[in-house]
């Protein structure tokens, strides 16, 4: 009676355990889509048949970091040195769009071996897991995305973020960078440094520990909100690419006034009017 109970009792441990264990995707299954989202529970990789991406030629006002982020990426497909990217700054800016983007141009030029994971921020905390299924994905180079990344007062994920970049004994994979957006520069808000600025019994050291998650980032890149003649640059070029009938004094003056509505000049302010004009011209955006 006893060795039954002990054969149940063990049979029902392994099968937890292997309910726990992260599922490894076939090599095949990676080799068949370019783009993923990751789902901690249970452990998997959901292929992206369509990514929601703009033409990298579209983004504009954003040339310099654009170029700096592509360069990072080529040299990340071709096996060299490259590092963990930051992209910060002004909503609407097209720091999601640049990762899109950029990742499908490499991609192209690389033969397919450059997957994008994308992982969402209540995640964070599962990204070993992925770390463990990339680490054994020979022959594929992975950019783990997560955009509008940031933490909030109570939240201390971001210690589980530090450590999986820092890459803990094995380090972090070779074959993995770590792309995120934010609209703060730290991650963290400013209430939240300044609170451990105040409180704290060593008030350096407590602001360095939180705002060393962004020290684990090689890149940063800074985004900033455009002005009229970047927004208009950005208006005339979607018009262009999607052929818009529209003459361009009719299109600039009301580009100006759509933003004006808004308060605000942007590229999703740009799009939006895109989207508005074409709705109202009877035309369909079509890539």
């Amino acid at each position: 009676m006893t060795q039954e109970i002990d054969i149940s009792l063990l049979t029902r441990i392994a099968e937890a355990l292997e309910r726990l264990a992260p599922v490894q995707p076939p090599a095949s299954d990676i080799a068949a889509s370019t783009a993923f989202v990751w789902h901690a529970a249970p452990p998997a990789l959901e292929a992206v048949n369509r990514v929601n991406r703009v033409d990298i030629g579209l983004l504009k006002g954003i040339e310099l970091t654009r170029d700096i982020l592509i360069e990072n990426t080529e040299r990340f497909a071709k096996g060299l040195p490259a590092n963990n990217a930051l992209l910060w700054g002004a909503r609407g800016m097209g720091k999601s769009s640049l990762v899109k983007a950029a990742h499908h141009l490499v991609n192209e030029q690389s033969g397919g071996v450059l997957k994008l994971v994308e992982i969402h921020r209540e995640d964070i905390e599962s990204l070993p897991l992925l770390m463990n299924i990339v680490r054994k994905a020979e022959g594929f180079r992975f950019i783990v995305f997560c955009d509008d990344l940031s933490f909030d007062a109570e939240d201390t994920s971001y210690k589980s973020l530090k450590a999986a970049l820092d890459g803990g004994i094995e380090g972090r994979p070779s074959n993995m960078v770590f792309y995120a957006t934010s609209n703060r520069r730290h991650l963290l808000p400013r209430d939240m440094i300044e609170n451990e600025r105040s409180t704290a019994i060593n008030p350096s050291e407590a602001v360095q520990e939180k705002v060393s998650l962004s020290d684990r980032f090689g890149l940063w890149l800074g985004f900033h909100n455009c002005s009229q003649d970047e927004y208009l640059d950005m208006i005339e070029g979607y018009a262009r690419h999607f052929g818009l009938k529209m003459n361009t004094d009719e299109l600039r003056s009301s580009a100006i006034a759509w933003q004006a509505t808004r308060g605000s000049r942007s590229g999703r302010v740009a799009w939006q009017f895109i989207q508005d004009a074409a709705g109202r011209l009877g035309q369909k955006l079509q890539d």
